[in-house]
């Protein structure tokens, strides 16, 4: 492949992986990050600072995810003497373990093809 590229430089190919269904994006890095967000910190709202996101925005996020999916990746408690919450489904644990490793695949094919573009 190299013959079609110049050979004084070198080359390195870059992209990102995502899932789509045909309501539109699925899974992605940042709704990845949201997911592990949320996890990690019990609540939407926390998570969407973290991130530096609106309340709305990652509300929006959730929403999306959870209406594509089979089964809620985020499952959530309104009010209540703790104020209410957010927790990741074991089938949104799931999702983030398979994302991860569709993105390890992902960046091992790149960093093969790279090598082999500049070889």
């Amino acid at each position: 492949m190299k013959s079609l590229l110049l050979p004084t430089k070198t080359y390195r190919l870059n992209g990102r992986v995502w899932l789509e269904t045909e309501d539109g994006r699925f899974l992605g890095f940042g709704r990845l990050e949201l997911l592990e967000h949320i996890a990690a910190l019990g609540s939407i709202t926390k998570a969407a600072q973290a991130m530096g996101m609106s309340y709305k925005r990652a509300w929006d996020l959730v929403s999306s995810m959870n209406g594509q999916a089979t089964t809620p990746l985020v499952s959530t408690q309104t009010g209540g003497p703790r104020g209410g919450g957010a927790t990741v489904t074991a089938v949104g644990h799931a999702a983030i373990a398979d994302f991860r490793r569709l993105q390890e695949r992902f960046q091992a094919f790149m960093a093969a093809e790279t090598q082999a573009i500049n070889a």
